[in-house]
């Protein structure tokens, strides 16, 4: 998809190649770094409203994970851990150095939380935006034998998504997106860009590759939190559906910890960009 139509003003779009894998990446700003990493299923599209206002104080890096947008679709490397790497060579290859402050959100949480347990060194401050977190309670939520929710499951299932999603792209975003979101928040040409991101099989097999490692995600996350607890401040910002269930989850496991609670449904970024960017820029400081 082009960056073209969203980009704000004083960004640029980079191709770099990186870990095995060419990922495309907006930059704008200067000052400290400060890394947004998106969720499924969107693109760096998703902080379009809040990167001017970002980048006023910092220097704003938000790539298109790999599998999404204008990044490369291999057939594997989808581990949180390795996509850390992924984010970490894009930030040498611009030669911007760390600690960085990273926020993430949905599956961009899930990289962002995987990168600071694996190399606490390179962050600064963690926010992680409305995102269950692999090891930490995401899999009893998708339990549907406990009435956790179905999509995670599907999600994980070889080829079949892909096959069932080909051609109702927007049916499916469009519901998905109003039902999850304060009404008026989204678009059609919004919606039409995201469902255009993700249309095709091989597209759409790019956006789930990211939740078929999720158990292994788990797996790793629990044994690098044994090693040590996260060292570095975490902000975990809850939607008014989920609440303070994340920073919950990380009271054991990093020293210092603050919930915070958006007024808004699952996007939070886009529904309430003010909200977001005071709330983030004051966690930053």
């Amino acid at each position: 998809m082009s960056t073209a139509g969203w980009l704000p003003n004083g960004f640029t779009v980079q191709q770099t190649d990186t870990n095995h894998t060419r990922l495309s990446v907006a930059v704008g700003g200067s000052g400290p770094v400060l890394v947004l990493l998106h969720g499924w299923p969107q693109t760096s599209r998703a902080w379009a409203r809040v990167m001017p206002e970002l980048a006023r104080n910092h220097t704003v890096v938000a790539p298109d994970l790999r599998g999404t947008g204008d990044s490369d679709r291999p057939e594997h490397g989808y581990a949180k851990t390795n996509q850390a790497d992924d984010i970490r060579g894009i930030l040498n290859a611009l030669n911007l150095t760390g600690p960085v402050a990273v926020a993430g959100h949905d599956i961009g949480s899930m990289v962002a939380f995987a990168w600071a347990a694996a190399h606490p060194e390179d962050v600064s401050h963690l926010i992680l935006v409305d995102s269950l977190l692999p090891g930490l309670g995401l899999e009893e939520a998708m339990n549907v034998a406990e009435g956790g929710m179905w999509h995670f499951g599907f999600f994980m299932s070889p080829r079949i998504p892909e096959m069932l999603f080909d051609g109702h792209e927007l049916e499916f975003f469009t519901a998905t997106f109003t039902a999850m979101s304060n009404p008026g928040t989204f678009s059609d040409h919004d919606l039409a860009a995201y469902a255009q991101a993700y249309t095709g099989r091989e597209r759409l097999r790019g956006g789930f590759e990211h939740y078929r490692t999720l158990l292994a995600d788990g797996r790793e996350n629990l044994a690098l939190l044994a090693e040590r607890k996260l060292p570095m401040p975490v902000l975990a910002i809850g939607s008014t559906e989920s609440g303070t269930t994340t920073a919950q989850a990380l009271a054991l496991h990093a020293d210092n910890v603050r919930g915070a609670v958006a007024p808004t449904g699952h996007f939070v970024a886009e529904e309430d960009p003010d909200w977001f960017t005071k709330t983030v820029t004051d966690f930053v400081a």
